[in-house]
């Protein structure tokens, strides 16, 4: 049956919702702004980029829930909610034993989606310098993003690469028909770099065949390890075609190989000090989302102390107040200054992990598109391309990322814990 939907994940959709609906008014504003201008052209950028990052992965997430069934049949889903890649491949064994195995095979462990991992693959694909360990895009599956995942780079070339996420499929958890597999992963091949059909966003798109990718991957454990071994299930699903997130076809016969690592003994692990362990705990990093919602509020801040000091209306409604005048203008300044300050301190303790303190921001920069909003349609407010309409931007963008659900899992997980 159905739960009730907690509080958290209520106050997150509300604020979801909001967003999207800002992301599309925005985009709107800056269209119909935007062509007026010689520079129309060069308009199409933020327009593109509010749509395709903002407007159309929302939708889908909104649309998708209503049509997408949330239980296990073979397919993995893309943090927009849409179709993703098969379930390819599955494992039975332990994670160390799985990792040395990849490992000796010649996979490396792709990089976490960091805001430095996300620069150095767009200035490898750019330049074509290679990055062996290069990040790769979420996929979800039982609920949650992939635990692990591995690559190969083709002759050193970031656009081409073989590529497979791993889930750890949940305790007692057994694949329909009664098999049992402890990790199920999905690989596929990397042709090239380019617009996702459905989000219109840049992504890697994959070859057709996945057969080929799991058969490859499938291969390579083989050859890494003698105590490998692969049992087959015949017929896991109905050999079908159909499109990923992307829009990328792709075709499966619907066998499911399982690779049998728990014969494998890796090395012995390092061992890690307690101090040690504390350390790793402490520069934890956050979630790119959460990264950029922090960075957008302290740019938002700026935006509005440099717009206050070089406004002359304030001053000069001080030089010309009388007494009691000016101490209410003197109130209202250190009550605007108080709030400024308060919004940067509730975004460093987001960066704490705080649970409130993210709360706490999303109302309050809900509220102030919300005004800005309403300001714009009795016509107090004019948004051109200027500053206002710069900041109602971030705002908008700030929301959607505090709102999402990476920030929401990273916020609502206890300090210290790691992730499954």
């Amino acid at each position: 049956m159905q739960q009730p939907l907690p509080r958290a994940t209520v106050v997150d959709r509300t604020a979801f919702l909001i967003g999207t609906a800002a992301a599309v008014w925005l985009a709107v504003i800056i269209a119909i702004q935007g062509v007026r201008t010689q520079w129309a052209l060069a308009w199409f950028i933020p327009i593109w980029a509010i749509t395709a990052y903002l407007v159309l992965p929302r939708l889908h997430r909104l649309l998708s829930d209503l049509y997408v069934p949330d239980y296990f049949f073979g397919r993995t889903r893309t943090t927009d909610g849409l179709l993703g890649d098969p379930v390819n491949v599955g494992v039975d064994g332990s994670g160390p034993q799985l990792d040395h195995v990849m490992i000796s095979a010649g996979w490396h462990r792709a990089d976490e989606i960091t805001a430095a991992s996300t620069w150095r693959i767009i200035v490898s694909t750019l330049t074509r310098r290679s990055y062996s360990t290069a990040p790769v895009s979420p996929l979800m599956l039982f609920g949650r993003r992939h635990d692990v995942a591995y690559q190969q780079e083709v002759e050193g070339n970031p656009k081409q690469r073989h590529h497979v996420r791993f889930w750890h499929s949940p305790p007692g958890w057994l694949l329909p028909g009664g098999a049992h597999a402890d990790w199920l992963g999905a690989a596929t091949y990397d042709t090239d770099v380019g617009l996702s059909l459905f989000t219109l966003q840049v992504t890697h798109r994959i070859d057709q065949n996945t057969d080929v990718e799991r058969d490859h991957l499938v291969e390579t454990a083989r050859a890494a390890d003698g105590a490998v071994r692969i049992r087959l299930l015949r017929d896991f699903t109905t050999g079908y075609h159909s499109r990923n997130g992307g829009g990328d076809r792709f075709v499966t016969d619907g066998n499911l190989p399982i690779i049998d690592v728990s014969g494998v003994v890796p090395p012995e692990p390092v061992t890690v000090t307690h101090s040690e362990q504390g350390t790793a705990q402490q520069i934890a990093r956050a979630p790119l989302s959460v990264i950029t919602a922090v960075t957008l509020i302290a740019l938002v801040t700026l935006l509005q102390l440099v717009g206050w000091l070089t406004d002359g209306t304030s001053l000069q409604l001080l030089i010309d107040a009388d007494v009691d005048e000016r101490i209410v203008l003197v109130v209202l300044l250190v009550f605007f200054g108080s709030f400024l300050l308060w919004q940067l301190i509730m975004a460093w303790l987001v960066l704490r992990r705080g649970r409130r303190s993210r709360a706490v921001l999303m109302v309050l920069v809900t509220l102030q598109i919300v005004f800005m909003a309403i300001d714009y349609l009795d016509g107090s407010t004019v948004l051109g391309l200027d500053w206002t309409l710069l900041t109602a931007s971030v705002q908008a963008i700030t929301l959607l990322c505090l709102s999402s659900e990476s920030a929401g899992a990273w916020a609502r997980r206890r300090r210290g814990s790691q992730p499954a």
